[in-house]
């Protein structure tokens, strides 16, 4: 079993940056992937990164290709947020698994932090 939690949300201005953390506890925590997925009001869960087991791969979803930086150094998980926009705010999920962008491939799921990015 695999626990997370995530933390570091807040209310920031359009190009400001936020560092979100995940801390995942439990025996085999590590040898997982982790993700991050953001969720908007009326919308649908989506893939934002993702990265393997050993962080020597990571994938990003075109939208926040090169604003954002997901890292993990041993039960934690990064998620560095540059030049965010409005349409960032979500509330945003750390989940562990198989890397990929489904839902499906993750198995544990943290309970969500909100990003709010004022125009």
């Amino acid at each position: 079993q695999v626990q997370l939690v995530e933390s570091g949300g807040g209310l920031v201005q359009a190009g400001g940056s936020l560092r979100l953390s995940c801390a995942a506890s439990g025996r085999t925590a590590i040898t997982y992937a982790m993700g991050w997925f953001r969720q908007a009001p009326g919308k649908e869960r989506e893939f934002v990164t993702s990265i393997n087991w050993s962080g020597s791969n990571t994938y990003y979803a075109d939208s926040v290709k090169g604003r954002f930086t997901i890292s993990r150094d041993k039960n934690m998980v990064y998620l560095q947020m540059n030049s965010l926009k409005p349409e960032d705010t979500a509330v945003y999920y750390c989940a562990a698994g198989a890397t990929g962008r489904y839902t499906g491939l993750y198995n544990y799921w943290g309970r969500g932090t909100q990003v709010t990015v004022s125009s």
